[in-house]
């Protein structure tokens, strides 16, 4: 018997995903769980599981392909299969949404994430239900959103119908040619982009096609920068004490299986700042007026990848010790590394940390990351002339800056915000005894 393996759902808002490997070929055994292809999608890069064994009869799809949800992918051959098998979506999420297609009564493995995109929207479906299961990619389903165009009305001129960006700019434009308007115009903030010039004039060009990695970052900074009138407050702390009471207790942290690196002090810091300033900690809703106060700390650490910038969320950091802060960091930091983070962790987070220090410069504006309110960044610790007791001496200067909302948060607000920073850094016994 035969037994059809198809894309399941992968997430709320996730209606297809572009085939980056196929690892299977006709004729090949696999096991059920086995890994079979490996798709991209606007949260992550995730692996697909077959949910039989058995041999490869056809494979459906191709590398480079889009493929939406339900989508058959692959005929298995497997004696005393079910005639049909999909995956049951129950699995994929803790409150699941109804799928797109039909799930069987046995229950199948979900697809693991393997690298997932920082903090950047999930892709929409432009509108209708039955848009799910259109032909169309991330890209084409964004330009429909940002367009206003109805995608299950635009006739696809790409391999087996699939709708491209052109097809729904030339829909939108009524049909002529592609408008000279980039697919890109106004990216999340409805805002015109001017066309370019023709670099070709001046000199050698190359094009590269932007990772969707880059794309969703380029979106949520646009939307950030365009929805949070952003102040920065900018401070230099000295953390000579800092520094020498996290050398004196390195090696018991490693026998725990902890690392103290000095961003484990920072965010222990910043936990015992944002309850002192729980504004610093909220979102604005002006749909109702309202502030939304968290009564939760889930702190979203940029980490840089290969993939680009990602944002995962320490949850409730402040039920941890500095121990636990200190394996939780870094298990969470390599796993967005190496591609196996669990990609609800890339969202949710209530204040973001950006520590530059590791590779150079001095204080910096980062751009808040919305719907929060603020965000800190740091930059490289140097050696200083400084006075202390009316004596110059070198001291470990680190540079930080505090960017928030000023539509929440005051001046006078971020100033002490600023200093409950420093004296919590200048001061490590306090800070653990929860100064």
């Amino acid at each position: 018997m035969s037994t059809e393996i198809r894309l399941p759902e992968m997430g709320d808002g996730i209606a297809a995903g572009d085939v980056l490997k196929i690892l299977v070929a006709v004729g090949d055994t696999i096991e059920e769980n086995q890994i079979l292809v490996e798709l991209e999608t606007d949260k992550a890069v995730v692996e697909v599981p077959s949910t039989a064994s058995g041999t490869v009869e056809q494979v459906h799809i191709a590398e480079g392909q889009s493929v939406p949800v339900g989508t058959v992918l692959f005929t298995v051959a497997s004696a005393g299969a079910a005639a049909s098998s999909t995956v049951n979506t129950a699995e994929l999420q803790e409150d699941p949404a109804p799928a797109a297609t039909p799930a069987p009564a046995a229950a199948t493995p979900a697809p693991v994430a393997t690298a997932p995109v920082a903090a950047a929207p999930a892709a929409v479906v432009a509108s209708g239900a039955d848009n799910a299961l259109l032909p169309a990619g991330p890209a084409a389903r964004r330009t429909a959103r940002e367009l206003g165009v109805t995608l299950g009305n635009v006739p696809g001129s790409g391999k087996h119908g699939r709708i491209t960006v052109e097809d729904v700019q030339q829909f939108a434009a009524g049909g002529a040619a592609a408008a000279a308007t980039p697919a890109a115009a106004g990216m999340a903030t409805g805002v015109a982009v001017p066309g370019l010039p023709d670099f070709g004039r001046w000199g050698p060009v190359r094009r590269e096609k932007m990772s969707k990695v880059r794309r969703l970052t380029a979106d949520a900074m646009a939307v950030s920068w365009s929805q949070v009138p952003r102040i920065t407050q900018f401070e230099r702390i000295d953390i000579t004490e800092m520094e020498e009471f996290r050398g004196r207790h390195k090696e018991q942290a490693k026998e725990l299986g902890s690392a103290l690196t000095m961003t484990v002090f920072v965010i222990k810091a910043v936990l015992t700042a944002l309850k002192r300033y729980p504004q610093f900690n909220c979102s604005l809703d002006l749909a109702t007026d309202e502030i939304i106060w968290k009564d939760y700390y889930h702190i979203g650490m940029a980490v840089d990848t290969e993939r680009g910038l990602l944002v995962p969320s320490l949850r409730d950091a402040d039920h941890m010790d500095i121990y636990e802060l200190g394996r939780q960091l870094k298990a969470t930091a390599d796993d967005a590394r190496s591609g196996k983070i669990d990609p609800d962790l890339l969202s949710g987070s209530t204040f973001t940390i950006s520590n530059q220090g590791g590779i150079g410069g001095l204080e910096f504006t980062p751009i808040v990351a919305w719907p929060q309110v603020s965000i800190l960044g740091i930059g490289q610790s140097r050696l200083e002339p400084a006075v202390v007791n009316g004596q110059i001496v070198p001291r470990l200067i680190m540079p930080i800056g505090v960017s928030y909302d000023h539509r929440v948060i005051d001046g006078a607000s971020a100033a002490r915000f600023v200093d409950s920073l420093k004296k919590s850094l200048e001061d490590p016994e306090g800070l653990l005894l929860g100064g």
